[in-house]
């Protein structure tokens, strides 16, 4: 039964999980500017800062979006959207090893950086085994995106990137798939993630759709009620960009949905435009640029789907498009 007590109930459990890990990723973020600020001071950064055209948003604007988000969130919990988010950041000893292995690495990020050396794991090895714009090191991370222990820096610099709020932020590409499965039996739906990298977004999916038989890679044609892809476009040179949305239409069944959640792009938030033009340049994010400009409805309507909406959530953006039955 909702009554007031309830929600009251709800809302505290809520914070009781978001609130701690919001300040411990957001510990994490104040540490990390504080060393680049020292190193910036001790002259061992000899890279210029970051420039852009027009001016970033303010902290007050950043931390009042955030807050937002999280109100969404919470109201996608309370209509019964998904249920009361689990983030399985893992224990304690999980947290402090993957921590260690952030701040370990940050020295050897800050070189690269310096450097604008992001080819360290182009080698012998892997040449040939991946697609060439893959071999970088995103992010100036160790590994890229290649290794057992890049996976696990990955959630946690996203989440410090974030302050805490990637996984609500992607949990925003729930909600068009909750439109499209009521009144359905999940059972008897399936679903693609494309680009599931640690499978946070697929956890997500789990915890609302226990029964849903759900995929982080499929070759089948027309066999998928919907095709998911988190932050992921952004990594893809604008050719691969196409094949991938080609290859999600394609295995798309008729009137199946396609949710695409990523960063912001350019003139969705205006105010957020500064932001993204400093990101590639503090971050290496060699297909970003073409990214914040590329129409994907243009892109999806040249494969057959049609575009419903999009729906910004802070810094990120869910867009939404369907194959016509």
């Amino acid at each position: 039964m909702d009554t007031p007590l309830s929600r009251l109930s709800l809302r505290l459990a809520y914070a009781a999980n978001q609130l701690p890990r919001l300040a411990w990723y957001a510990g994490h973020d104040v540490v990390f500017r504080r060393l680049a600020t020292r190193a910036r001071e001790t002259g061992r950064s000899r890279r210029p800062p970051a420039q852009s055209s027009v001016p970033a948003p303010s902290e007050r604007r950043i931390y009042g979006d955030m807050f937002n988000l999280l109100r969404q969130d919470l109201a996608n919990v309370e209509a019964g959207i998904y249920p009361l988010p689990h983030d399985r950041d893992g224990s304690l000893t999980t947290r402090l090893y993957r921590s260690r292995l952030f701040f370990d690495d940050l020295a050897v990020v800050h070189e690269r950086r310096e450097r604008n050396d992001f080819r360290e794991v182009r080698n012998e090895e892997t040449r040939g085994r991946r697609p060439d714009y893959y071999l970088q090191n995103f992010h100036f991370q160790s590994g890229g995106w290649l290794t057992e222990d890049s996976a696990d820096r990955y959630d946690t610099q996203v989440e410090v990137l974030f302050k805490g709020t990637a996984n609500a932020m992607r949990r925003q590409a729930l909600p068009p798939l909750h439109e499209h499965f009521t009144g359905r039996d999940q059972r008897k739906l399936r679903l693609l993630d494309v680009g599931c990298g640690t499978g946070r977004f697929l956890d997500l999916v789990k915890q609302a759709w226990p029964r849903l038989p759900s995929l982080g890679l499929d070759l089948s044609d027309a066999y998928m009620d919907a095709v998911t892809s988190i932050f992921t476009m952004h990594e893809l040179p604008p050719c691969v960009r196409r094949t991938v949305i080609a290859e999600a239409a394609r295995v798309l069944k008729p009137g199946g949905r396609l949710v695409l959640l990523d960063s912001l792009q350019r003139g969705d938030v205006p105010d957020y435009d500064g932001l993204l033009e400093r990101f590639p340049q503090n971050y290496h994010e060699p297909y970003y640029k073409s990214y914040v400009e590329e129409d994907f409805v243009a892109l999806a309507a040249g494969c057959g789907l049609v575009h419903r909406r999009n729906v910004t959530a802070f810094v990120s953006k869910v867009m939404v498009f369907d194959n016509p039955s």
